[in-house]
């Protein structure tokens, strides 16, 4: 179901609708850059990154990449994108302290991947009745630029030309999208889509995945309006912000009979808004023109199949796995398959649950799934630990959850198990067995503890058979707290009915 967004602003004068566009850029991960041998390595000391086709030395020629090449089509080939066999370098000519050779290499004319589509959840938790696709036009590959330094002196700005040559893709999206919300799922998925192809590690806060925002304001079915552009925004968050708060400038202009300027902005993350930095320049202001130092790229057969086989099961077909397969509902399938890492441990999980018990993984995914949804994520959340720092691992929560499958522990003494096991490192049979955890299904043990809990509330017991039903949870309690929860449950439920008749 293809769900549109009712996001509308409202003003002064009637409603306004709100058109988006993003262009992101994302560092192709690879570990030279995409003209030159260099290192990429994040947090280097300014300048010592930078070969000599990066300074732009004279002589120098650039020489093409082919794993940042390979990236690009294996995202591509992800965002179900048209892969384009013939493309072309051009010249991005403009003059700035961080540019040494005053132009950059990109891709204009004959990008090398075409048309695609990302299908976006809007509502995680009713992930099936709020979906939208929202159409790429095109994915590139350019170099970066280096960067400025503004902080380093009192009245001198430094260059740190580390970044100089660094490899992109530039993923510009249709103007589909019609509020934050839109805009803020796309860029989540588009990066759980990089992160799982591996070609960008999706790094905000460090700068290898940066989005450039368009808004443009209209009224409800009228033509575009003017578009401004906000450039280098670094979180979801501050995109949903930048969105949000630069169409109320543009409704604000407009309603004052103002007219939009086609322009640069900049969005200030402490002041929450956007301000002015340059008028937009046209594709003409650059003097485009092919690199003559860089032949077209013809990609082979071979080479495009290759890059096919490569590709790994990605996060909307192993959505539907989960569902169609493992039993999961539509909810904890999302969730698991947001992100690699944490589809990565779960799978690790639920191989080593089923290899444990000796059953299928469809029959041990729904518990795996409910206890790293919930006591592990809680627990690392309390912590402050990701999935990749977390005391316990797969096999550790395998063994865990087989105790409590196999009847040895009860769910209660499971969470106090692996309260031990978070503390100590210790494996979840070894604390069971020395601090004499067990659950115990005698019989005998368990008629005692029911018999005198039902002597002692012999009131409670003559309003349950009066038909106060509620009141077997009760019992039941009273009973596990008496068995210091190491009763099984399923036998205190049978002892209860069985002695209350």
């Amino acid at each position: 179901m293809t769900t549109t967004s009712s996001y509308r602003i409202q003003g002064a004068t009637g409603e306004w609708e709100v058109v988006i566009g993003l262009e992101v850029h994302a560092q192709i991960t690879t570990q030279s850059k995409l003209f030159s041998g260099a290192a990429t390595a994040f947090g280097a000391e300014p300048n010592t990154q930078v070969s000599l086709v990066d300074a732009a030395m004279p002589g120098m020629l650039p020489v093409p990449n082919r794993e940042c090449i390979a990236q690009a089509v294996r995202t591509g080939m992800a965002l179900n994108a048209q892969i384009n066999r013939y493309s072309r370098f051009d010249r991005k000519n403009y003059f700035y302290a961080d540019l040494p050779q005053g132009y950059q290499i990109s891709q204009l004319y004959h990008p090398i991947v075409g048309e695609g589509e990302i299908e976006v959840t809007l509502d995680e938790k009713n992930p099936e009745s709020a979906r939208k696709t929202i159409g790429i036009e095109r994915l590139h590959v350019e170099q970066d630029a280096g960067k400025l330094m503004h902080d380093q002196h009192p009245t001198r700005s430094y260059v740190d030309l580390n970044r100089s040559g660094v490899a992109l893709m530039e993923i510009v999206s249709r103007p589909d999208m019609r509020s934050p919300a839109e805009a803020g799922a796309y860029l989540r998925k588009l990066r759980t889509i990089l992160r799982y192809v591996g070609s960008c590690d999706g790094n905000m806060e460090e700068g290898s995945m940066r989005a450039d925002v368009n808004v443009s304001v209209r009224r409800p079915g009228e033509e575009l309006g003017t578009r401004t552009e906000t450039k280098n925004v670094n979180s979801v968050r501050f995109v949903m912000a930048a969105i949000e708060q630069e169409a109320s400038r543009q409704v604000d202009v407009l309603e004052s009979g103002g007219r939009i300027i086609q322009e640069t902005r900049l969005f200030d993350p402490d002041k929450m808004e956007t301000r002015s930095m340059r008028s937009k320049e046209d594709a003409h202001d650059y003097r485009y023109f092919p690199d003559p130092d860089l032949l077209p790229l013809e990609l082979e057969d071979a080479f495009l199949e290759e890059c096919r086989a490569s590709l790994p099961e990605l996060p909307d077909a192993k959505r539907h796995r989960y569902e169609n397969a493992l039993g999961l509902s539509a909810y904890n399938a999302a969730v698991l398959t947001a992100e690699a890492e944490t589809a990565r441990w779960f799978e690790a999980l639920v191989a080593e649950s089923a290899k444990a018990a000796g059953k299928s993984e469809a029959d041990v995914a729904k518990a795996a799934a409910n206890w790293l949804l919930s006591e592990l994520f809680g627990a690392l959340n309390r912590l402050g630990k990701t999935l990749d720092t977390s005391p316990v691992n797969p096999a550790q929560g395998a063994e865990l959850l087989g105790l409590i499958a196999d009847g040895t522990i009860s769910g209660t003494i499971a969470k106090q198990v692996f309260e031990i096991m978070l503390d100590t490192g210790d494996p979840a049979g070894k604390i069971v067995e020395e601090r004499g955890l067990k659950q115990t299904s005698d019989t005998g043990a368990i008629d005692a503890a029911v018999a005198k809990i039902l002597a002692d509330n012999a009131d409670k017991v003559e309003q349950y058979k009066a038909g106060k039903e509620a009141l077997f949870g009760f019992f039941v309690g009273q009973t596990m707290k008496a068995m210091q929860g190491k009763a099984n449950p399923q036998v205190v439920n049978e002892v209860l009915r069985k002695a209350l008749g």
